[in-house]
């Protein structure tokens, strides 16, 4: 999730927790520590795409984050003792406000290695878009209300209940995304499409429109679902240029972006160049994730070794508000097929 709400998850956590003893300092404390796990931006691990798949991966651990609970715990109570509560109740604050860092952003599409150093795929449930309203909301306004009035005796737990009513926010997001598999599966079996992988995600800053992709061979088909469609959705077919993959074999970028991805990617040749593009994240035809890994010399392609992400486009305001229309009505349908043309044209 972006950063914003980390600090404002971080906040209420440990507001919910010390707030009664740390008053307003809880809400600064578990700011700054909600934060932590993403300093790992900083650091440069190669190229775009090395950057790409290795944020959220030790610092997004489970077991590196559980052993920085237990030094920091150890460090504060060396550094600055406070009897009025245990060791463990701060161990517990410290670990939970970096545990539920990295478990929200494992409701995002981007992919959270959760089991770092383990090589298990990245964990992406895909049930919130990156920046949604609905969950941040309630955490604000505890903050705001913690900051101001202070955390003593009801204020404590509003905080609490602000966690409650985020928390039960995401689990309508699962089932929201149930909800949009299953409808497109059924139009899969009437259609005769074996589909070979399905991913599902919201549409930008909502969980009530879904976007669903469907990997078929050469082939990936986009279906756009709302909780208050009335009839089946519409799939538009797209190329996916797999051709050109076989070029990439020799690349251990690509088969690294390929682990990453979990391979929902799309091959273009633009200008004598092959753009691999991560179909997972943004919104048809507007993805932030796309590298040039290959260019043509002649009739041969090369290989490119220093890889570079290309600058990200994030559409424009009609295209959300045509978006937010989309969730109300199926008609008139999105032109998905020409907004994913258009990423050919750049």
């Amino acid at each position: 999730m972006d950063s914003i709400t980390q600090a404002l998850l971080g906040a209420t956590v440990q507001a919910s927790l010390l707030g009664r003893w740390q008053g307003r300092k809880a809400l600064l404390y578990g700011a700054a520590l909600g934060t932590l796990p993403d300093l790992d931006v900083v650091l440069d691990f190669g190229d775009a795409i090395a950057n790409m798949t290795h944020h959220r991966g030790f610092s997004h651990s489970l077991f590196v984050l559980s052993l920085v609970a237990v030094v920091l715990t150890w460090l504060t109570r060396r550094l600055r003792p406070d009897p009025r509560y245990s060791s463990n109740r701060l161990l517990l604050t410290v670990w939970l406000v970096l545990i539920t860092h990295v478990l929200l952003d494992s409701f995002t599409s981007y992919g959270t290695q959760l089991f770092w150093p383990l090589t298990t795929p990245p964990v992406a449930w895909s049930s919130v878009f990156i920046i949604d309203p609905l969950y941040s909301v309630p955490l604000l306004l505890a903050v705001l209300i913690g900051a101001f009035a202070g955390l003593q005796g009801r204020r404590q737990t509003l905080a609490i209940a602000a966690l409650s009513v985020s928390t039960l926010y995401l689990a309508t997001t699962l089932a929201g995304k149930q909800m949009a598999e299953r409808r497109v599966e059924t139009v899969l079996a009437d259609q005769g499409i074996q589909a070979e992988q399905l991913f599902s995600t919201p549409t930008p800053f909502n969980s009530l429109l879904w976007r669903v992709i469907v990997i078929e061979g050469d082939d990936y088909h986009e279906a756009l679902v709302s909780w208050f469609d009335r009839q089946p959705p519409q799939l538009v077919r797209i190329p996916r240029g797999t051709a050109l993959a076989s070029v990439l074999s020799e690349s251990p970028q690509h088969a690294r972006l390929t682990w990453f991805t979990g391979g929902v990617m799309r091959y273009d040749e633009i200008d004598g160049r092959l753009l691999v593009t991560d179909l997972r994240l943004g919104m048809t035809g507007f993805h932030p994730f796309r590298f040039p890994m290959a260019e043509r010399n002649s009739e041969h392609w090369r290989l490119i070794p220093f890889v570079e992400r290309l600058p990200a486009e994030r559409g424009d305001l009609d295209r959300l508000k045509q978006i937010w229309r989309r969730i109300w009505g199926q008609q008139p349908p999105l032109p998905l097929a020409e907004w994913a043309a258009e990423l050919n044209r750049r």
